[in-house]
């Protein structure tokens, strides 16, 4: 016989239930969407349909003037793979930007610059790559109208919302900015009559005050919020960020420690929420001195994916040889770590490493990040571990009951 009153019974109940149902709501986990290595800018005058196969044969290019360097930098002989990879699919994500890259032109050059993004955007629709937008002005002040009248033109050309389409928003500082943006959104969705919510956008965070407000909140928590599920990603502006913080410029750097804390509190506000985190950008190009700026990049990526950031912002072809290699790196190592882990896991055996459901998690999610991004087939992951089907990891990251037991897929 219970000694619990029956009545305080429910109310605990009750009470546990709502916040069960609000959790839910508010955290309901990564998801399933395959996230992007890397956004790829491009200024708004320079971009052309065929800007991602450039990039690509440029890329390639380097890493054949390079080969020696970057050997040395490959940690598990993946520049072959990497080669075909630039040769075959080099952009996954790509912005055409309206903002600094651009700069301030005068109206009827931004119409036309727009209207002929929209087009560009809209055979990219077809052909890829698999995501693709703008990044437009700002939404204080004077820019307002005339990030609002870009995007508009943009999507007239495109000829509505394209699928993959993404809109970027940079330096967001007020909660409220969020909650029109997503108004705006659904009023442009009215009149292209398309379906609620197929209008998308990145929040750029290069604010100190979106980070820490006047009143001491955390706003970014609050940002996701206001955008009523159309939030895609937080991307983190390096330069903007640091300079705001009173960094000198010869200090500004995707690792500087001003850069950790914001990205560190971004990770945290968008944890199990679905909303990707995107690392920023780095000035240092592969021109002049091309040796020095591809140690330093494949050093700032692999970085970034120790801290699990994994997409970052790539502003030169050059970039997108050191963004594949680090990341093909990293994953094929840590997938030959989690690999073994999970076969023990999943046949309850002990190992060196008595790994729990939360570190299951963690592990599948490595391999299923290892293929999404090309690092790992699933050939090769099931010759390792038979049972580890795609399916099976996914089943792992959302903590479902595994399909089969171990000793069943024998």
């Amino acid at each position: 016989m219970s000694r619990l009153p029956e009545h305080i019974r429910a109310r605990v109940h009750g009470i546990l239930d709502a916040v069960d149902a609000e959790l839910r709501s508010r955290y309901p986990g990564s998801g399933t969407r395959a996230q992007p290595i890397h956004t790829a800018y491009v200024s708004a005058d320079r971009v052309e349909v065929t800007t991602p196969a450039e990039w690509g044969t440029a890329a390639v290019a380097i890493l054949d003037r390079h080969r020696n360097v970057l050997a040395g930098l490959d940690a598990t002989d993946s520049l072959t793979a990497v080669r075909a990879r630039l040769t075959d699919d080099p952009v996954q994500d790509l912005r055409i930007d309206f903002e600094d890259g651009y700069g301030f032109r005068s109206d009827d050059e931004e119409d036309r610059a727009a209207r002929r993004a929209g087009r560009i955007l809209a055979e990219w629709a077809a052909k890829g790559p698999e995501r693709f937008g703008i990044r437009m002005k700002g939404l204080s002040g004077a820019e307002r109208v005339r990030a609002l009248r870009t995007l508009e033109l943009v999507l007239e050309s495109a000829g509505g919302i394209p699928a993959g389409f993404v809109v970027t928003i940079p330096k967001i500082r007020a909660v409220e900015q969020v909650s029109a943006l997503a108004a705006l959104c659904h009023g442009l969705e009215r009149g292209f009559a398309a379906a609620d919510g197929a209008l998308r956008f990145e929040v750029q965070i290069e604010s100190p005050q979106a980070v820490l407000a006047a009143d001491g909140t955390a706003p970014i928590g609050a940002i996701r919020t206001a955008a009523e599920g159309r939030c895609d990603a937080l991307h983190f502006g390096t330069y903007d960020y640091t300079a705001a913080c009173g960094v000198a410029a010869t200090d500004q750097a995707l690792d500087h420690p001003a850069a950790d804390h914001a990205k560190s509190v971004m990770q945290v506000a968008a944890a199990q929420t679905g909303v990707w985190i995107c690392d920023g950008s780095t000035q240092i190009v592969p021109d002049t001195d091309p040796e020095t700026a591809l140690r330093n990049h494949h050093r700032l990526v692999t970085r970034s994916l120790r801290r699990g950031y994994y997409q970052g912002w790539d502003m030169h072809p050059g970039h997108l040889v050191t963004r594949w290699l680090a990341t093909y790196d990293y994953f094929r190592l840590a997938t030959e770590a989690a690999m073994p882990r999970l076969r023990d896991y999943l046949a309850r055996r002990g190992g060196d490493i008595v790994d729990e459901p939360a570190t299951a998690e963690a592990l599948a999610a490595t391999v299923l990040r290892a293929l999404a991004c090309g690092a790992r087939t699933e050939t090769e992951v099931r010759a390792r571990v038979p049972e580890l089907t795609a399916d099976l990891l996914r089943a792992l990251v959302a903590r479902e009951t595994a399909p089969r037991r171990a000793e069943e897929a024998r």
